[in-house]
């Protein structure tokens, strides 16, 4: 039968979605790794792996599979470290999925992470907030910040972190003043840089506008907001961003910071994890930085 080597190939295999980087990870040959594959379909009496000359994706049967194998060492991990834990050191590997929006607030827990706890090794990946609901249940990820809108399952559990609030970053040229407030109708009128439409932030935007019956003149769209800063550094576009983001930033030159109402809107941040018992250490952990950082 398979044991938690097979389980950490087929991991790979479809964190990497090609054979010979998958080897690597695994610090095997590509031929051995193969091997490895095609050892588990047989003990499984079912195929794993679209056959092809390139990685083609796992079958239907493959993806239950690498369900179960990531479910199973996130446990085996999870073992190591509570019993590195009971001897009075917290050590392991924690991986944070964040939204865009939300990576000026993440970017104070890596310092405060290694002041509490310097075992662990901290991963922050910037993601939408469906890969990170994905990346939650699926175990790719330990724990996610992202907008808490809609109805997470029981699965998932949640806890708020602070509310993000919104303002029009302008090249002094376009803005409609150098500072206080504008409204959203305002910035519909300029030339906009904003997120690409399969994220939340995006989304958020585009509801206001509709809110109050106004299109807005999108010019660039992009996936980081630090594309987005330099089209107002450059003075081609404004950009609608989070507050947060702004106070941790240096200012940009020439540009007007104003803060927008009508409507006064927020929307709610906080972090996600799954629902696991017992919690995993470095989970334990998160959740005492977070604490310390709100």
């Amino acid at each position: 039968m398979f044991d938690i080597r097979d389980l950490e190939i087929i991991a790979a295999l479809a964190r990497h979605r090609h054979f010979a980087r998958a080897a690597a990870e695994c610090g095997i040959s590509q031929p051995a790794f193969s091997a490895r594959i095609k050892k588990l379909e047989l003990d499984l009496g079912v195929p794993l792996v679209e056959r092809g000359n390139r990685y083609q994706g796992l079958t239907p049967e493959g993806e239950i599979a690498l369900k179960w194998a990531r479910q199973m060492l996130d446990a085996a991990d999870g073992l190591k470290q509570s019993i590195a834990a009971a001897k009075g050191s917290v050590s392991g590997q924690l991986t944070l999925g964040v939204v865009p929006t939300a990576l000026a607030y993440s970017a104070r827990i890596p310092a405060a992470m290694r002041a509490a706890h310097p075992n662990i090794a901290l991963r922050v990946y910037s993601a939408s907030s469906v890969q990170i609901r994905t990346g939650v249940e699926d175990y790719t990820f330990d724990a996610g910040i992202t907008y808490l809108d809609g109805i997470f399952p029981p699965t998932i559990e949640t806890r708020p972190l602070y509310e993000e609030r919104y303002v029009l970053l302008a090249p002094a040229a376009l803005a409609p003043r150098t500072s206080g407030t504008a409204t959203w109708r305002e910035a519909a009128a300029l030339p906009l840089s904003t997120l690409t439409p399969e994220m939340q932030n995006r989304r958020i935007i585009e509801s206001v506008f509709a809110g109050i019956g106004v299109t807005p003149n999108i010019v660039f769209e992009t996936n980081a907001y630090t594309v987005s800063l330099m089209q107002v550094e450059t003075g081609f576009a404004a950009t609608i961003v989070p507050e947060i983001l702004v106070d941790k930033m240096p200012p940009i030159a020439k540009t007007a910071c104003l803060h927008l109402h009508e409507p006064d809107i927020t929307r709610s941040i906080g972090v996600i994890f799954a629902d696991r018992k017992p919690r995993p250490p470095v989970v334990r952990a998160l959740e005492e930085v977070l604490g310390a950082v709100s």
